[in-house]
């Protein structure tokens, strides 16, 4: 009631403010007209300005007019009040409620139930939303945690392990009692047998041994390794493996979980999951997923370790091969060093790539003119075809006094006798080599001896005719005699280099040559009938020389060992020596040591070991290179999702080379054989890559034989080949594809390759050019162009181009090229295989076929369906 009253009390307070305000208003006119018309104050003058001005009427009305109207607002005030009192009674309520449920929420009660009977009760709601959310939040921080937890029971089995075989079973047994599934295994990818392999698999608590192996592609495990994506199935096939358990028996799976093990985007296993619970939760699918890559990561690793350690083992085994080969090693230490200086002059040319190879005709007759050897091409009938320009340099005479027969005038008669003899072994046994030395006259009239090397190479188009290597072994004939002098000297133990020492059973020295001086510091005549013990020689020689006399005196063996000693004059020396018992009436006597000095041989060995290593990184980086310009196999198959490229370079680097490029809506498509291979194949291939991108970037409407026609001119312009005096014949093969899918039409065009189109169960072949890319032209013959083949796709059909490194490969039983018609019937044979299919087909048959032959060549092979 008070506080009703007070209401009601300023109320009343307002309606007499309002009303005595009006009354001012009302006097105040009166009294402003009053003073204006110069009137006494009373009621004649009150009741005369109403009469002069009518709107004194209207203000003395106001009084009243307000005091109604604050009347009015006074009764509706009233009823407001009452009604604010309701609503905040009733938000006193809802506050209370709302602050119990955020008291509940933040004591972690997040399932406290809560109703919202006002719509407009946004307190509620907004906690009702953060209820949830928080609900949220804990559930996923709840699975976060976990999966954390799942990766650091993980990573400690991955540090503890150094071999596959155990991480991958703790790994399996681990992550099946985590993650609550009956049954896994693990798969790791054999990189260079391209399959997985069993090697780990646990189910219900028991360790099974299953021999499983699965080539990329084959079956879900393949399947997975070949998408390297996950496979989640609830649906499992008839046929798939069984959960065996003494409890329930043999019962097929109700749920699969396929994971590839995946770093750095490359395959490193596969783990799987079976369990009998309709479902695997998500939860753990995203576990899995995520723990995938730091199992690849370690699994990569101890392969690296794996493979480091071969290495190491192999580099070991070189290394006491080179030991055992020192004498070997020194005599080819020179020739190892050009073969370096050659490589590494091969890999700057890779990497400038088709800017210096404008400049390879120059530089290979710059090369014939220094040559150390002299090069002459012979036909059947012995006569001069060819000889190098560094004949006059070698011998004395141009290239023009050569022939007509001159050459063999040059020789003595038993040198004539012994090469057209040779000529003879060439002609009746064309793949042995002939090698001769004999003594020949140089223009100057001095006398040399040369060594020749013969190759009967008529049945190769490009040389047709006997070459000969030929060089001056004048020197190496002067060092042999000089050698052959100093070994009857070395017999004399006074001249020789080894420090040569006998002593008795009992260390005292008998003999020592002059070199001892050098060594140990002591003239001979010092040395000679003193005991060891009783000289100062470096502890560590005399301890040898005392350990070794006693091992003799046990064993009665020849000893050897490497020994580091200081010496007196040389510093510190590797020496090699080499104890052998003598003997008097079978009784021990003497001991001899041979100390050889291997120093200088351990630098060379050392300087070999750092050279080989820089010859292979700079093959490895060419490689690199290469390799960054080849089409990616995902880029092919988002255009051509059906197709396969089965790719084998010989070596490192490769003249083989795949190219593809999208100009628009048309796909041009090639398979692309460079002569030779390795570095010289692969110095071509980028001129073909570059000179093919430039045709196609210029004009997309060129077709595939217009291809060929420019890449034919633009590759024999870049070697220079149209001069008169051009001779690199270098060139390439080339089977190229034109494919327009918006119009269902291919161009084909060939340089010596077919294409094969399998439609409707039959082969029809698509023969190319027999020409060339590039080479010298024939200058009294006029060149056809490339013939363009046209060929509307039906849906199905398939095409198959390739180089000739599959069709010439050596195997089989009888040492047999692997032949076009070989291919041709696999293809029929196999008509019904899809274009994955066909490549792993391709791939195991030529392998069988090869089997331990040498590669003879890059293979490339290319398949499409449409």
């Amino acid at each position: 009631m008070d506080e009703n009253s007070n209401s009601i009390t300023i109320t009343k307070n307002d309606i007499i403010i309002g009303v005595a305000a009006s009354l001012v208003l009302v006097l105040s006119a009166w009294t402003v007209d009053i003073l204006t018309s110069n009137l006494q104050f009373g009621f004649s003058a009150i009741g005369k300005i109403h009469s002069n001005n009518p709107i004194h009427w209207y203000i003395d009305a106001v009084p009243v007019i307000i005091s109604v109207i604050i009347y009015i607002y006074y009764k509706k005030r009233k009823q407001e009040v009452e009604l604010f009192k309701e609503v905040i009674h009733q938000k006193d309520l809802d506050i209370d409620k709302n602050a119990d449920f955020a008291k509940k929420i933040g004591e972690g009660q997040y399932d406290a139930d809560f109703e919202i009977k006002d719509e407009n009760d946004v307190l509620g709601k907004s906690l009702l939303r953060m209820r949830d959310n928080l609900l949220e939040s804990h559930k996923r921080e709840k699975e976060r945690n976990w999966i954390a937890e799942g990766k650091d029971i993980i990573s400690n089995i991955l540090r503890i392990h150094n071999t596959i075989d155990d991480l991958a079973y703790d790994v399996i047994v681990k992550l099946i009692d985590y993650i609550n599934i009956i049954q896994g295994a693990l798969y790791i990818y054999n990189e260079e047998e391209k399959k997985l392999v069993n090697v780990a698999t646990y189910a219900y608590n028991r360790k099974r041994f299953i021999n499983q192996e699965f080539r990329i592609g084959e079956g879900l495990i393949g399947e997975c390794a070949y998408e390297m994506d996950y496979i989640y199935r609830t649906e499992i096939p008839e046929n798939y493996a069984t959960i065996t358990s003494g409890i329930l028996g043999d019962k097929k799976p109700s749920s699969l979980l396929i994971v590839p093990l995946i770093t750095d985007e490359k395959l490193q296993g596969v783990i799987e999951f079976a369990d009998i619970k309709e479902k695997i939760p998500q939860l753990t699918i995203d576990f899995l997923r995520e723990l995938a890559e730091i199992i690849a990561r370690t699994i990569y690793n101890l392969k690296m370790n794996q493979k480091t350690e071969r290495l190491l083992q192999e580099s070991q085994q070189m290394t006491q091969e080179l030991k055992e080969n020192e004498e070997e090693l020194r005599q080819n230490a020179e020739e190892m060093r050009a073969t370096q200086d050659e490589l590494e002059k091969s890999n700057k040319e890779l990497e400038a790539q088709v800017k210096k190879v404008e400049n390879a005709q120059n530089r290979m007759q710059a090369l014939l003119e220094n040559a150390s050897e002299v090069i002459s091409i012979y036909d059947e009938n012995l006569t001069l075809k060819y000889q190098s320009p560094n004949v006059e340099k070698i011998l004395g005479y141009t290239e023009e006094e050569m022939r007509g027969g001159k050459d063999m005038n040059r020789l003595t008669a038993k040198g004539e006798a012994a090469l057209k003899e040779m000529f003879n072994k060439l002609k009746e046994d064309p793949t042995q080599p002939q090698t001769l030395q004999y003594t020949y006259i140089k223009k100057d009239g001095k006398k040399i001896y040369l060594e020749t090397t013969g190759r009967n190479m008529l049945d190769d188009p490009a040389i047709n005719g006997i070459i000969l290597n030929s060089r001056n072994i004048t020197e190496r004939k002067r060092a042999e005699k000089e050698e052959r002098m100093k070994s009857k000297m070395q017999s004399l133990s006074e001249n020789s280099p080894d420090l040569i020492l006998r002593m008795n059973t009992q260390g005292q020295f008998f003999y020592a040559n002059p070199v001892s001086q050098d060594y140990l510091g002591l003239h001979p005549q010092e040395l000679i009938n003193t005991k060891i013990k009783d000289l100062n020689i470096e502890e560590t020689l005399s301890g040898f020389f005392q350990d070794t006399i006693q091992k003799i005196k046990q064993q009665n063996n020849h000893l050897t060992k490497e020994l580091t000693i200081p010496t007196a004059n040389l510093g510190e020396r590797i020496m090699n020596f080499k104890s052998i018992p003598e003997y008097n009436e079978n009784e021990l006597e003497t001991v001899l040591f041979v100390g050889h000095d291997i120093t200088e041989a351990k630098r060379i060995e050392m300087e070999i070991q750092d050279k080989n290593k820089k010859i292979t990184e700079s093959i490895n980086y060419a490689q690199r290179i290469q390799s960054s310009i080849l089409p990616d196999n995902k880029i092919i198959r988002e255009y051509l999702p059906k197709s396969f490229i089965f790719y084998e370079p010989r070596d490192v680097v490769s003249g083989d080379f795949p190219w593809f490029i999208l100009n628009e809506d048309i796909i041009f498509i090639a398979a692309v054989d460079c002569t030779g291979h390795g570095v010289p194949g692969a110095l071509l291939s980028f001129i073909g890559y570059f000179q093919l991108n430039n045709i196609v970037d210029h004009n997309k409407n060129y077709t595939a034989a217009q291809v060929l026609d420019k890449l034919h001119y633009g590759v024999r312009s870049t070697l220079k080949q149209e001069r008169f005096d051009a001779e690199a014949r270098d060139g390439m093969d080339i089977a190229l594809c034109r494919i327009d899918k918006k119009n269902n039409e291919l161009q084909f065009a060939g340089a010596h390759r077919p294409l094969y189109l399998l439609r409707d169960g039959e082969l029809i072949q698509y023969k190319g050019n027999r020409k060339a890319i590039g080479g010298i032209p024939h200058r009294k013959k006029p060149e056809k162009d490339f013939v363009n083949h046209v060929i509307n796709i039906k849906k199905g059909d398939k095409i198959f181009f390739f180089t000739d490194g599959l069709p010439d490969q050596i195997g089989g039983p009888n040492k047999r090229k692997y032949t076009p018609k070989r291919i041709r019937e696999n293809i029929l044979e196999n008509k019904d295989l899809t274009m994955q299919q066909f490549s792993s087909f391709f791939l195991d048959d030529y392998k069988k076929w090869k089997k331990n032959n040498k590669q003879i060549d890059d293979v490339l092979m290319i398949g499409i369906e449409f």
